[in-house]
């Protein structure tokens, strides 16, 4: 059984920065393509990066250039270094393994002053 679980979030002023970690078991996490989503409230869940077993990456345009999401296969953890933080960007983060449908249980991101 795949389990994903997420750390680092937290409330962060506007132009701050947060590195959530995503740390995987279950499965081969090497062998999958893995992303960051968010949702906030009201809102519909929107997929923010993904990054692919080759390290290819992908991201959606309000973070582009902001967020970078990275892995380490030797610790089965996918992480999303988070810059110049915004209102906006205040969601519940969800780690997710696209193959299967895998999700974790979300973390908290607030950027207020």
């Amino acid at each position: 059984q795949v389990q994903l679980v997420e750390s680092g979030g937290g409330l962060v002023q506007p132009g701050g920065s947060l590195r959530l970690s995503c740390a995987a078991s279950g499965g081969i996490f090497s062998m999958h393509t893995m992303g960051w989503s968010r949702q906030a409230p009201g809102e519909q869940r929107e997929l923010v990066a993904t990054i692919t077993r080759t390290g290819s990456t992908n991201y959606a345009d309000s973070v582009k250039g902001r967020f970078t999401i990275s892995r380490d296969n030797t610790k089965n953890t996918v992480y999303l270094q988070m810059n110049s933080l915004k209102p906006e960007d205040t969601a519940v983060y969800y780690c997710t393994r696209p193959m299967g449908n895998y999700w974790g249980q979300g973390t908290q991101v607030t950027v207020s002053s």
